[in-house]
């Protein structure tokens, strides 16, 4: 049995060009697990969660700030958003590079009936945003059913 080797030139040998195209290279490199938006539109993971007390909320957003969060409550409405702004600029002797990043994403959930919107608790920590919304007491009150299938 044979075992074929493939190697890229691109890899081996560097070009001038790769930071210039790199870019596009990401959107479009569709061989290398990439899809056509690459890792410019992401929308972060969420885990919900009811027990007895309360509904918790965690989205995974690494690398964020607590300031850069904007939570509302509109009726019923739960909406999570988060923008980020970046600006890196070099100077060299005859050259000046500049890169821009920015990112965003905005999560709207509806919050069952008979909890407390008011009492809403947000807790940003190891790059995971963990909201806790209080269920009434009539609420925690109601017990569960089973339902049996026929």
């Amino acid at each position: 049995m044979s075992t074929k080797t493939l190697i890229r030139t691109g890899d081996l040998m560097p070009s001038v060009f790769n930071d210039f195209f790199k870019p596009w290279n990401n959107w479009f490199d569709m061989n290398n697990g990439g899809s056509l938006w690459g890792n410019m539109l992401t929308i972060p993971a969420v885990n919900i969660v009811e027990d007895k007390n309360d509904f918790r909320i965690s989205l995974a957003v690494p690398g964020m700030k607590k300031d850069d969060f904007k939570i509302d409550v509109e009726g019923d409405m739960l909406t999570i958003s988060a923008e980020t702004k970046e600006e890196k600029e070099e100077k060299e002797k005859k050259y000046t590079r500049k890169e821009y990043s920015y990112s965003s994403f905005s999560r709207t959930f509806t919050i069952p009936q008979g909890t407390k919107t008011d009492k809403i608790d947000a807790r940003y920590e190891d790059g995971v945003l963990n909201l806790i919304i209080p269920k009434t007491e009539e609420t925690k009150k109601l017990e569960a059913k089973h339902i049996a299938v026929r």
